[in-house]
């Protein structure tokens, strides 16, 4: 088959270039920076954001495209009618952040956000939980069902390894430069589940081409849960282990995020939800998908991480505001200008 996809070079991309590629596939992956296509994998360097260069691919009829940009509801409206008729299977990847809080296990009929939230004020945003459900009705609404829509949750690996709302360059650089991770204790108790990409790579890769598949959904997430809490022991054991002592942690009552309008709906409306999936659906479409055992594949991954440890970024703003809770100071050396140093202190 002839495969297509969108911003398909993030950590789970790149499973499933490599799981449909050993499969005999010929894979197409757009990017924004150039790379080296080899045998069955070919890079096409450009914006898949922009109209003119998603044309330039579309032209020709795809078997499948696997869709992971990011749009917004304008954004997708504008090219929804294009994506689905320029393929045999358009695979949507969603987010289980669409579901509202349940106290059951989340299935691909559990309510979602957008239909049963009366916070008028997070209704009229575009927030991504709402925006991912908006889309997913355009497809519904589109008068085709050639259309696959999947939900990953939260999902990691050896370069990603979350805690709560915080990427690892908001907790783990803190670990690494010898300074208190600090957490809060809203966020602490609650479950979640974290499924590693592999794994949702594989449950993917199984979708494609797969008639069961056509014109449904699926939650692509382990039935494993555990606190916040037990996630946080397992990475300080390993950062015990690796340091010869346990870094500290220091519990704010509510998540710092809570403050910024730009991040407090993803702790709202995720974070504080528990959430445990039920994943017979995707089961019984792939039957041989073997989910990882949390818990051990994350001290897996963060001692892997350890071995070579790289951050895509610094926050700036947020290590002032994190290292003034535990009255602390980043090194100079951490800034790579005068100006960033500056802006850390003022």
């Amino acid at each position: 088959m002839k495969i297509l996809l969108l911003g398909g070079t993030g950590a789970m991309g790149l499973h499933l270039t490599k799981i449909l590629s050993e499969q005999g596939n010929e894979i197409f992956v757009t990017t924004r920076q150039k790379c080296e296509s080899k045998e069955l994998v070919h890079y096409l360097q450009g914006n898949a954001h922009d109209v003119s260069f998603l044309n330039s691919l579309l032209y020709m009829e795809w078997d499948t495209i696997i869709d992971f940009m990011v749009y917004t509801t304008v954004e997708f409206q504008e090219r929804v009618h294009l994506l689905l008729s320029s393929c045999k299977q358009y695979i949507y990847l969603s987010s289980a952040r669409v579901f509202a809080n349940t106290d059951t296990y989340i299935t691909e009929c559990s309510p979602r956000l957008l239909d049963v939230s009366i916070d008028m004020e997070y209704l009229a945003t575009d927030e991504y939980a709402l925006s991912k459900a908006r889309q997913e009705n355009m497809l519904r609404e589109s008068g085709k069902t050639n259309y696959t829509i999947v939900r990953p949750y939260i999902t990691f690996s050896e370069e990603r390894l979350q805690l709560g709302v915080y990427e690892k360059e908001a907790w783990l650089y803190r670990a690494l430069h010898g300074r208190t991770i600090v957490f809060s204790n809203d966020i602490a108790l609650h479950y979640t589940t974290l499924t590693y990409g592999f794994d949702v790579a594989y449950g993917i890769a199984g979708l494609v081409g797969n008639s069961k598949a056509i014109g449904e959904d699926f939650n692509i997430a382990t039935d494993e849960s555990h606190t916040w809490q037990e996630i946080l022991e397992v990475y300080l054991g390993v950062l015990e282990n690796y340091f010869g002592y346990r870094p500290n942690v220091k519990y704010t009552e509510e998540s710092l995020n809570l403050q910024f309008q730009r991040m407090k709906y993803q702790v709202k409306y995720c974070r504080l939800f528990d959430r445990r999936f039920d994943n017979k659906k995707i089961l019984s479409v792939v039957p041989d998908i073997q989910f990882s055992n949390s818990l051990q594949r994350l001290r897996s991954c963060l001692e892997v991480f350890l071995c070579d440890p790289r951050f895509l970024y610094y926050e700036i703003s947020m290590e002032a505001l994190r290292d003034k809770i535990t009255k602390e100071y980043a090194d100079k050396k951490e800034f790579s200008t005068i100006r960033q140093w500056i802006k850390y202190f003022f």
